[in-house]
Protein backbone atom coordinates (compact mmCIF):
# COMPACT_ATOMS: atom_id res chain seq x y z
CA UNK A 1 0.00 0.00 0.00
CA UNK A 2 1.32 3.75 -0.95
CA UNK A 3 2.56 5.28 1.54
CA UNK A 4 1.30 9.19 2.98
CA UNK A 5 2.67 12.20 3.45
CA UNK A 6 5.32 12.78 4.54
CA UNK A 7 6.54 9.46 4.16
CA UNK A 8 5.58 9.43 0.56
CA UNK A 9 6.71 12.73 -1.66
CA UNK A 10 6.08 11.68 -4.96
CA UNK A 11 8.18 14.96 -5.65
CA UNK A 12 11.67 13.14 -4.86
CA UNK A 13 11.93 11.61 -8.06
CA UNK A 14 10.95 14.52 -9.67
CA UNK A 15 14.14 16.94 -8.30
CA UNK A 16 16.38 16.14 -10.62
CA UNK A 17 17.03 15.94 -14.50
CA UNK A 18 18.92 12.52 -13.95
CA UNK A 19 16.26 11.11 -11.61
CA UNK A 20 13.47 11.99 -14.03
CA UNK A 21 15.31 10.25 -16.83
CA UNK A 22 15.44 6.97 -14.40
CA UNK A 23 12.22 6.99 -13.88
CA UNK A 24 10.21 7.81 -17.50
CA UNK A 25 8.28 5.42 -18.22
CA UNK A 26 7.91 6.06 -21.61
CA UNK A 27 11.18 6.51 -23.97
CA UNK A 28 10.77 7.86 -27.34
CA UNK A 29 13.67 6.99 -30.21
CA UNK A 30 13.83 7.82 -33.95
CA UNK A 31 12.63 4.21 -34.44
CA UNK A 32 9.28 5.03 -33.40
CA UNK A 33 8.74 7.48 -36.63
CA UNK A 34 7.69 6.60 -39.76
CA UNK A 35 8.38 9.72 -42.11
CA UNK A 36 5.45 10.00 -44.68
CA UNK A 37 7.14 11.74 -47.92
CA UNK A 38 5.29 13.60 -51.18
CA UNK A 39 6.73 12.50 -54.69
CA UNK A 40 6.17 14.40 -57.47
CA UNK A 41 7.26 14.43 -61.63
CA UNK A 42 10.75 16.16 -62.64
CA UNK A 43 14.63 15.93 -61.08
CA UNK A 44 15.80 18.08 -59.08
CA UNK A 45 12.28 19.25 -57.94
CA UNK A 46 11.15 20.40 -54.49
CA UNK A 47 7.95 21.79 -54.26
CA UNK A 48 7.65 23.57 -50.61
CA UNK A 49 3.53 22.76 -49.57
CA UNK A 50 1.78 26.37 -48.25
CA UNK A 51 -0.68 24.70 -46.03
CA UNK A 52 2.20 22.23 -44.67
CA UNK A 53 4.76 24.99 -43.60
CA UNK A 54 8.67 22.97 -43.61
CA UNK A 55 7.08 20.03 -45.93
CA UNK A 56 7.70 19.37 -49.58
CA UNK A 57 7.40 17.54 -52.30
CA UNK A 58 9.76 15.98 -54.12
CA UNK A 59 10.76 14.62 -57.23
CA UNK A 60 12.03 11.00 -56.96
CA UNK A 61 15.95 11.71 -56.63
CA UNK A 62 15.35 13.96 -54.11
CA UNK A 63 12.83 11.31 -52.16
CA UNK A 64 16.20 8.75 -52.82
CA UNK A 65 17.90 11.60 -50.99
CA UNK A 66 15.05 11.70 -48.17
CA UNK A 67 15.41 8.02 -47.67
CA UNK A 68 19.38 7.98 -47.04
CA UNK A 69 18.86 11.01 -44.21
CA UNK A 70 16.08 9.00 -42.47
CA UNK A 71 19.05 5.88 -42.59
CA UNK A 72 21.12 8.17 -40.90
CA UNK A 73 18.76 9.51 -38.50
CA UNK A 74 17.73 6.19 -37.33
CA UNK A 75 14.31 6.26 -38.75
CA UNK A 76 13.27 2.69 -39.92
CA UNK A 77 10.69 3.40 -42.43
CA UNK A 78 9.26 5.80 -44.94
CA UNK A 79 5.74 6.22 -46.22
CA UNK A 80 4.56 7.37 -50.06
CA UNK A 81 2.40 9.50 -51.39
CA UNK A 82 2.27 10.28 -54.88
CA UNK A 83 1.20 13.56 -56.55
CA UNK A 84 -0.35 11.98 -59.66
CA UNK A 85 -0.23 14.28 -62.81
CA UNK A 86 -3.62 15.50 -63.72
CA UNK A 87 -3.28 14.26 -67.64
CA UNK A 88 -2.79 10.97 -65.39
CA UNK A 89 -6.02 11.11 -63.38
CA UNK A 90 -8.72 9.65 -65.04
CA UNK A 91 -12.01 8.32 -63.22
CA UNK A 92 -11.59 4.50 -62.84
CA UNK A 93 -8.10 5.90 -61.61
CA UNK A 94 -6.19 2.95 -63.54
CA UNK A 95 -2.74 4.88 -63.71
CA UNK A 96 -2.57 3.33 -60.00
CA UNK A 97 -1.91 0.26 -61.74
CA UNK A 98 0.93 1.43 -63.99
CA UNK A 99 4.04 -0.53 -62.91
CA UNK A 100 5.48 2.64 -64.20
CA UNK A 101 3.84 5.29 -62.33
CA UNK A 102 4.94 7.35 -59.91
CA UNK A 103 5.00 5.58 -56.80
CA UNK A 104 6.34 2.66 -58.39
CA UNK A 105 9.36 4.46 -59.69
CA UNK A 106 9.98 6.03 -56.14
CA UNK A 107 9.93 2.30 -54.68
CA UNK A 108 12.44 1.49 -57.35
CA UNK A 109 14.61 4.45 -57.15
CA UNK A 110 14.80 3.84 -52.83
CA UNK A 111 15.59 0.44 -53.22
CA UNK A 112 18.47 1.44 -55.65
CA UNK A 113 19.72 3.62 -53.41
CA UNK A 114 19.13 1.99 -49.80
CA UNK A 115 18.98 -1.85 -50.26
CA UNK A 116 17.30 -2.71 -47.37
CA UNK A 117 18.11 -0.41 -45.03
CA UNK A 118 15.38 1.36 -44.86
CA UNK A 119 11.50 -0.08 -45.01
CA UNK A 120 9.15 1.23 -47.73
CA UNK A 121 4.93 1.39 -46.96
CA UNK A 122 2.86 2.22 -49.42
CA UNK A 123 -0.31 3.96 -49.55
CA UNK A 124 -3.29 2.05 -51.53
CA UNK A 125 -6.27 3.84 -52.08
CA UNK A 126 -7.52 5.47 -55.17
CA UNK A 127 -7.11 9.46 -54.50
CA UNK A 128 -4.44 9.81 -55.45
CA UNK A 129 -5.57 8.86 -59.29
CA UNK A 130 -8.90 9.98 -59.60
CA UNK A 131 -9.92 12.76 -61.46
CA UNK A 132 -12.94 13.09 -58.43
CA UNK A 133 -11.05 12.92 -55.43
CA UNK A 134 -12.49 9.47 -54.27
CA UNK A 135 -10.87 6.96 -53.31
CA UNK A 136 -13.01 4.37 -54.99
CA UNK A 137 -14.94 3.57 -57.94
CA UNK A 138 -17.84 5.95 -58.37
CA UNK A 139 -21.69 4.24 -59.83
CA UNK A 140 -23.66 6.31 -61.77
CA UNK A 141 -25.46 7.90 -58.50
CA UNK A 142 -21.75 9.42 -57.63
CA UNK A 143 -21.79 6.48 -54.37
CA UNK A 144 -18.33 5.00 -54.07
CA UNK A 145 -18.85 1.71 -54.68
CA UNK A 146 -16.96 -1.28 -52.80
CA UNK A 147 -16.06 -4.54 -54.43
CA UNK A 148 -15.37 -3.31 -57.73
CA UNK A 149 -12.77 -0.68 -56.10
CA UNK A 150 -11.69 -3.54 -53.94
CA UNK A 151 -10.39 -5.59 -57.06
CA UNK A 152 -9.09 -2.17 -58.33
CA UNK A 153 -7.36 -2.56 -54.72
CA UNK A 154 -5.72 -5.83 -54.84
CA UNK A 155 -4.19 -4.53 -58.10
CA UNK A 156 -2.27 -1.27 -56.99
CA UNK A 157 -1.13 -3.51 -54.26
CA UNK A 158 0.72 -6.36 -56.12
CA UNK A 159 1.66 -3.50 -58.16
CA UNK A 160 3.63 -2.12 -55.52
CA UNK A 161 4.48 -4.92 -53.95
CA UNK A 162 6.26 -6.20 -57.55
CA UNK A 163 8.00 -2.87 -57.21
CA UNK A 164 9.70 -3.68 -53.94
CA UNK A 165 7.52 -2.13 -51.09
CA UNK A 166 7.66 -3.41 -47.68
CA UNK A 167 4.21 -2.66 -46.12
CA UNK A 168 1.27 -2.15 -48.10
CA UNK A 169 -1.15 -0.05 -46.16
CA UNK A 170 -4.78 0.32 -47.33
CA UNK A 171 -6.19 3.32 -46.71
CA UNK A 172 -9.62 3.43 -48.64
CA UNK A 173 -11.56 1.84 -45.87
CA UNK A 174 -13.49 -0.59 -48.57
CA UNK A 175 -14.75 -3.71 -46.48
CA UNK A 176 -13.14 -6.65 -47.43
CA UNK A 177 -9.95 -4.93 -48.83
CA UNK A 178 -7.46 -6.24 -46.13
CA UNK A 179 -8.76 -9.89 -47.44
CA UNK A 180 -8.53 -9.45 -50.70
CA UNK A 181 -5.38 -8.22 -50.54
CA UNK A 182 -3.60 -10.77 -48.53
CA UNK A 183 -4.93 -13.25 -50.71
CA UNK A 184 -3.72 -11.63 -53.36
CA UNK A 185 -0.27 -11.29 -51.98
CA UNK A 186 0.26 -14.75 -50.79
CA UNK A 187 -0.56 -16.24 -54.54
CA UNK A 188 1.44 -13.78 -55.72
CA UNK A 189 4.74 -14.94 -53.78
CA UNK A 190 4.88 -11.62 -52.01
CA UNK A 191 4.44 -13.38 -48.58
CA UNK A 192 6.72 -10.99 -46.23
CA UNK A 193 5.13 -8.16 -47.74
CA UNK A 194 3.13 -6.74 -44.37
CA UNK A 195 -0.04 -4.97 -44.85
CA UNK A 196 -0.82 -2.07 -42.28
CA UNK A 197 -4.24 -1.59 -42.32
CA UNK A 198 -5.71 2.16 -41.63
CA UNK A 199 -8.40 -0.28 -39.58
CA UNK A 200 -9.78 3.52 -37.68
CA UNK A 201 -9.78 5.75 -40.58
CA UNK A 202 -11.85 8.70 -39.75
CA UNK A 203 -13.83 11.28 -41.71
CA UNK A 204 -12.01 14.10 -39.91
CA UNK A 205 -11.67 17.94 -40.85
CA UNK A 206 -7.91 17.26 -40.19
CA UNK A 207 -6.98 16.13 -43.55
CA UNK A 208 -7.17 19.42 -45.70
CA UNK A 209 -3.38 20.09 -46.17
CA UNK A 210 -3.02 16.49 -47.24
CA UNK A 211 -5.18 16.57 -49.44
CA UNK A 212 -3.14 19.60 -50.92
CA UNK A 213 -0.17 18.21 -50.96
CA UNK A 214 -1.19 15.15 -53.41
CA UNK A 215 -3.26 17.07 -55.60
CA UNK A 216 -6.70 15.70 -54.75
CA UNK A 217 -7.93 18.54 -52.09
CA UNK A 218 -9.56 20.78 -55.43
CA UNK A 219 -11.02 17.90 -57.09
CA UNK A 220 -13.04 16.23 -54.75
CA UNK A 221 -16.29 16.28 -54.83
CA UNK A 222 -18.83 15.18 -52.00
CA UNK A 223 -17.62 13.81 -48.97
CA UNK A 224 -15.92 10.71 -47.84
CA UNK A 225 -18.76 10.05 -45.08
CA UNK A 226 -20.24 6.81 -46.73
CA UNK A 227 -16.67 4.67 -46.09
CA UNK A 228 -14.69 6.95 -43.62
CA UNK A 229 -15.79 6.32 -39.96
CA UNK A 230 -18.07 8.85 -38.03
CA UNK A 231 -15.83 10.93 -35.53
CA UNK A 232 -18.54 10.03 -33.07
CA UNK A 233 -17.83 6.27 -32.73
CA UNK A 234 -15.85 4.18 -31.39
CA UNK A 235 -17.41 0.84 -30.81
CA UNK A 236 -17.39 0.61 -34.68
CA UNK A 237 -13.38 1.37 -34.34
CA UNK A 238 -13.18 -1.67 -32.53
CA UNK A 239 -15.08 -4.14 -34.80
CA UNK A 240 -12.91 -2.72 -38.15
CA UNK A 241 -9.98 -3.39 -36.16
CA UNK A 242 -11.33 -6.72 -35.64
CA UNK A 243 -12.02 -7.68 -38.74
CA UNK A 244 -8.67 -6.43 -40.69
CA UNK A 245 -6.74 -8.36 -38.09
CA UNK A 246 -8.99 -11.44 -39.15
CA UNK A 247 -8.08 -11.05 -42.88
CA UNK A 248 -4.44 -11.23 -42.61
CA UNK A 249 -3.25 -7.22 -41.34
CA UNK A 250 -0.43 -7.61 -39.54
CA UNK A 251 -0.77 -4.22 -37.67
CA UNK A 252 -3.42 -1.24 -37.70
CA UNK A 253 -3.60 1.93 -37.96
CA UNK A 254 -5.69 5.19 -35.78
CA UNK A 255 -6.03 8.23 -38.10
CA UNK A 256 -5.89 11.20 -37.64
CA UNK A 257 -3.79 10.79 -33.69
CA UNK A 258 -4.22 13.69 -30.99
CA UNK A 259 -8.14 13.46 -31.41
CA UNK A 260 -8.42 9.70 -31.35
CA UNK A 261 -5.67 9.06 -28.72
CA UNK A 262 -8.63 6.86 -26.60
CA UNK A 263 -9.56 4.88 -29.78
CA UNK A 264 -5.69 3.79 -29.89
CA UNK A 265 -5.64 2.62 -25.97
CA UNK A 266 -9.12 0.68 -26.78
CA UNK A 267 -7.66 -1.04 -29.31
CA UNK A 268 -4.58 -2.05 -27.83
CA UNK A 269 -6.28 -3.18 -24.53
CA UNK A 270 -8.07 -5.25 -26.42
CA UNK A 271 -5.94 -6.76 -29.30
CA UNK A 272 -2.51 -6.58 -28.29
CA UNK A 273 -1.29 -6.05 -31.89
CA UNK A 274 0.93 -3.71 -33.13
CA UNK A 275 -1.03 -0.17 -33.42
CA UNK A 276 0.18 2.86 -35.05
CA UNK A 277 -1.23 6.37 -35.52
CA UNK A 278 -0.79 8.88 -38.02
CA UNK A 279 -0.11 12.62 -36.93
CA UNK A 280 -1.94 14.17 -39.68
CA UNK A 281 -1.18 16.77 -41.92
CA UNK A 282 -3.79 19.64 -40.04
CA UNK A 283 -2.58 18.17 -36.80
CA UNK A 284 1.11 19.14 -37.96
CA UNK A 285 0.25 22.63 -39.16
CA UNK A 286 -1.83 23.20 -35.74
CA UNK A 287 1.68 22.77 -34.56
CA UNK A 288 3.67 24.68 -36.53
CA UNK A 289 0.99 27.31 -36.61
CA UNK A 290 1.04 27.27 -32.41
CA UNK A 291 4.51 27.95 -32.68
CA UNK A 292 5.06 30.56 -35.14
CA UNK A 293 2.36 32.65 -32.94
CA UNK A 294 4.50 32.04 -29.78
CA UNK A 295 1.71 29.74 -28.12
CA UNK A 296 4.34 27.36 -27.60
CA UNK A 297 8.21 26.34 -28.10
CA UNK A 298 7.45 24.63 -31.15
CA UNK A 299 10.38 21.32 -29.97
CA UNK A 300 8.57 20.98 -26.62
CA UNK A 301 5.25 20.81 -28.47
CA UNK A 302 6.31 18.29 -30.84
CA UNK A 303 8.29 16.07 -28.18
CA UNK A 304 5.18 16.46 -25.78
CA UNK A 305 2.95 15.80 -28.71
CA UNK A 306 4.93 12.53 -29.70
CA UNK A 307 5.50 11.26 -26.30
CA UNK A 308 1.52 11.37 -25.71
CA UNK A 309 1.62 8.82 -28.79
CA UNK A 310 2.99 5.70 -27.13
CA UNK A 311 1.98 6.87 -23.71
CA UNK A 312 -1.46 6.02 -24.59
CA UNK A 313 -0.03 2.96 -26.74
CA UNK A 314 1.15 3.45 -30.13
CA UNK A 315 3.75 1.20 -31.27
CA UNK A 316 5.02 3.69 -33.76
CA UNK A 317 3.75 6.96 -35.42
CA UNK A 318 3.48 8.38 -38.88
CA UNK A 319 4.34 12.23 -38.33
CA UNK A 320 5.66 14.86 -40.72
CA UNK A 321 7.64 15.71 -37.68
CA UNK A 322 10.04 12.84 -37.41
CA UNK A 323 13.36 14.16 -38.74
CA UNK A 324 12.74 17.29 -36.61
CA UNK A 325 12.10 14.51 -33.41
CA UNK A 326 14.75 12.19 -34.64
CA UNK A 327 17.66 15.07 -34.79
CA UNK A 328 16.20 16.15 -31.08
CA UNK A 329 16.28 12.61 -29.83
CA UNK A 330 20.17 12.21 -31.52
CA UNK A 331 21.37 14.91 -29.17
Amino acid sequence: MTGLYPDTRLRRTRASGWSRALHREIVLTPADFIWPLFVTEGAEVEEPITSLPGVSRWSIDGIAQRAKEAIALGIPCIALFPNTQADRRSDDGTEALNPDNLMCRAIRAIRDACGDDIGILTDVALDPYTAHGQDGLLDDRGYVTNDATVDVLVGQSINQAAAGADIIAPSDMMDGRVGAIREALESGGHVNVQIMSYAAKYASAFYGPFRDAVGSGGLLKGDKKSYQMDPANGEEALREVALDLSEGADSVMVKPGLPYLDIVRRVKDRFEVPVFAYQVSGEYAMIEAAAAAGAGDRNALVMETLTSFKRAGCSGVLTYHAPVAARLLNG
